[in-house]
């Protein structure tokens, strides 16, 4: 296992779709492993392929409090119930938040590691994780539910702090 880079925006790949996974072979397992131990490094909630630059359809998301870390390959959702406002934060926007709305539940389908066809009903934060996560899948950012000003702002800010103008106190 190893400790992948995750990407900071203003990364492009962040902004890309993630391709449907056809095959699950040891590359893909060996990238869930790889996204559980990059996960757990940053003390994450949950963590997108596209985070550690792999366009592919996986996510790892933390359950906590009992601490298992599952992956979802080629998730979607399949139906969302609800509405709430909710603060979100992501480790691609380090010391970042805003307040999004998210769905208050959520239905999902996903494929296992094993191959198997799994459907889940899923609230509270898992909900919000798995929105937030398959979000990452299709290129689309929190932020992008922020306002202009507020997103302008941040993106401004990460780019100075990654060309190491200005350091950011979280």
């Amino acid at each position: 296992m190893a400790i992948l880079e995750i990407r900071i925006v203003p990364d492009p790949i962040l902004k890309i779709k993630a391709h449907k996974i056809k095959k699950i072979d040891d590359s893909i397992k060996t990238l869930a492993l790889d996204m559980f131990e990059t996960l757990q490094d940053a003390h994450g909630v949950g963590l997108a392929a596209n985070q550690v630059g792999v366009l592919k359809r996986v996510i790892v998301i933390s359950n906590a409090p009992e601490s298992d870390i599952v992956a979802y390959i080629n998730p979607e959702i399949t139906n969302r119930k609800g509405k709430r406002s909710v603060s979100e934060g992501c480790l691609s926007f380090p010391g970042y938040s805003g307040i999004v709305t998210r769905s208050i539940s959520v239905s999902a389908r996903y494929i296992d590691e094993a191959g198997g066809k799994i459907k889940i009903t899923a609230s509270d934060l898992l909900s919000q994780a798995l929105e937030h996560e398959i979000d990452h899948l299709n290129g689309i950012l929190f932020i992008d539910y922020l306002s202009k000003l507020k997103k302008d702002m941040i993106i401004k800010k990460l780019v100075k702090q990654k060309k190491g103008i200005e350091r950011v106190i979280v």
